[in-house]
């Protein structure tokens, strides 16, 4: 089972283009699988049978796993078998009536414009020595909200990838898949301003690779300095509620489906493979609705 558990990811890397940690998972979740056959004796895909799956299922709920770890963990095991019957290993798939459990999605945390305004503007500094820094800050800023793009496409984000006269940025998104975005002109002034003013300066520090934002000593930079940017500037802006790098793309999507936009074009921007992903926004869509209805409406 070993053998066929190996198999399985690696097709998921080659033919899926499944990220480093979904295939981290699924083999601790596919392991978890195994070891629970073996002490039932199954050593081949051909005598596993559904109770047997049942009995797996079982066992995780009464060991507390996390709901969203038993919907992985299903997902691991019904890949597995699909794959191996798929291949000509067996003809039996014991998870054919096995269904994963519908999970409800958390709303995230959006800010309002006004909330986005008030932390674009936060950094500023009267010393003449981190004047750069602080540029390269409301352009990091600029840009999270402007686009929508996830850390790790901000991070690698490169000069090159980005085209200010069509107003467009190519980003290289998850599996290496290649998406354009369009970018407003207040982001691309505060990027043209901190590539004249300030990353000529921080260039000089090290390597950067045409990279385009650089840390103080002229690196990439990495998830964690923009987090801790983030957090700096959300705290003077004195916003209470939880905000991280993420809430920027959350609230670029929401912001765009409340005045009107295509959710197939949200979708394309913000690079989900799945529309369903995008569908939470139209949730959030319609809570402010009811808000805007329950204030308004004379009956509300």
């Amino acid at each position: 089972m070993k053998l066929h558990r190996d198999a399985y990811l690696h097709y998921l890397v080659l033919e899926k283009n499944a990220s480093p940690n979904t295939i981290a998972s699924y083999r601790l979740d596919i392991d978890r699988y195994i070891g629970f056959l073996e002490r039932r004796h199954h050593t081949s895909p051909d005598r596993v049978t559904e109770r047997d799956v049942e009995g797996f299922l079982r066992s995780l709920r009464e060991a507390n796993l996390a709901p969203r770890s038993v919907t992985r963990t299903i997902s691991a095991i019904k890949g597995l078998h699909k794959f191996l019957l798929a291949d000509g290993v067996t003809t039996n798939d014991p998870t054919g009536s096995i269904e994963s459990p519908k999970l409800a999605r958390p709303l995230p945390d959006v800010l309002s414009l006004a909330e986005i305004d008030s932390i674009l503007h936060q950094p500023e500094t009267k010393s003449a020595d981190k004047r750069h820094l602080w540029i390269r800050d409301r352009a990091i800023l600029e840009v999270l909200y402007a686009t929508g793009i996830r850390v790790s496409e901000l991070i690698t984000l490169k000069q090159q990838n980005i085209s200010p006269e069509p107003g467009i940025v190519r980003v290289l998104g998850k599996g290496s898949k290649e998406r354009l975005v369009p970018i407003g002109k207040s982001a691309l002034r505060w990027i043209e301003r901190y590539r004249k003013e300030c990353r000529v300066q921080l260039h000089r520090y090290g390597a950067s690779q045409d990279v385009l934002f650089l840390n103080a000593r002229g690196r990439p930079m990495t998830r964690m300095a923009i987090w801790n940017i983030v957090q700096e500037y959300v705290r003077k802006s004195g916003i209470r509620k939880e905000v991280h790098p993420h809430t920027f793309r959350h609230s670029f999507a929401t912001h765009l489906l409340k005045r009107g936009a295509d959710l197939r074009a949200v979708q394309e921007m913000l690079g989900h493979s799945d529309i369903s992903t995008t569908q939470i926004y139209t949730h959030i869509d319609r809570e402010y609705l009811k808000e805007v209805h329950r204030t308004f409406h004379p009956r509300g």
